[in-house]
């Protein structure tokens, strides 16, 4: 199920917009000011974010939002929905790296079109990236898919196949929390709960011991996991 963040300051805009998006099948978490959001997108990213551009007392506060999410995942469609409809705000809306831009008198089954649209675009962008990319890089982290080798600052971090996978699963979606149940899949392991949190343990020693200040595997209680890029 994709999930989808709302972040609205009026609430009845706010709840009738969620109300139709579950009714379409999403999941959606609703946020009424920045702070909030931004709280919410670091514990957990959604799958695509609406948002308006005035919040509460923030006469931008939509772009600052987008921001800082944009630095979190360059990949996450994010939509301005707001009553703001003058071309210099939509210039700017664009240009903070917003995927799309609209006014409030949209029609609901238009708005519906551009969600699919954006979810096709995301979709058919990850299924390429795992198809032909065969190098992944994050930061001092580098993984070879064709050799199943992974480094860390240059130097070679002995992973078993499974642990690979593991690290694969979290570092190509950062800030994205993988639960343990995503994380078997990817790693085509069926096991409990209790062994994938021994197989990260394990990971974030084999690191350490090449860096003793790695700290980017984040534990995210009763959610999951997630590879932190920004520290």
């Amino acid at each position: 199920m994709k999930r989808i963040a709302i972040v609205e300051d009026e609430p009845a805009i706010r709840e009738n917009y969620a109300d139709v998006l579950r009714k379409q099948g999403y999941a959606v978490s609703t946020y009424a000011n920045r702070p909030d959001a931004e709280d919410g997108f670091k514990q957990r990213l959604p799958d695509l974010a609406i948002i308006d551009i005035g919040l509460a007392d923030e006469i931008d506060g939509g772009f600052h939002l987008c921001q800082s999410l944009r630095a979190m995942s360059a990949t996450l469609p994010i939509i301005f929905l707001t009553a703001r409809d003058s071309d210099i705000d939509t210039v700017v809306g664009l240009r903070m790296g917003a995927d799309d831009y609209l006014t409030k008198d949209v029609s609901l089954p238009h708005l519906m079109a551009r969600i699919a649209a954006l979810f096709r675009r995301s979709d058919l962008l990850n299924q390429t990236t795992a198809e032909t990319e065969s190098i992944l890089e994050r930061g001092k982290l580098l993984l070879d898919l064709n050799r199943m080798q992974v480094s860390w600052d240059e130097k070679t971090v002995d992973l078993t196949v499974t642990e690979f996978w593991l690290v694969h699963a979290l570092a190509k979606r950062p800030g994205h929390v993988r639960s343990r149940q995503d994380l078997m899949q990817e790693a085509h392991v069926v096991v409990d709960d209790s062994t994938i949190t021994s197989h990260v343990k394990r990971i974030r020693k084999k690191f350490i011991a090449l860096d003793s200040t790695f700290d980017h595997i984040d534990t995210v209680y009763g959610m999951g996991y997630r590879w932190d890029s920004s520290k």
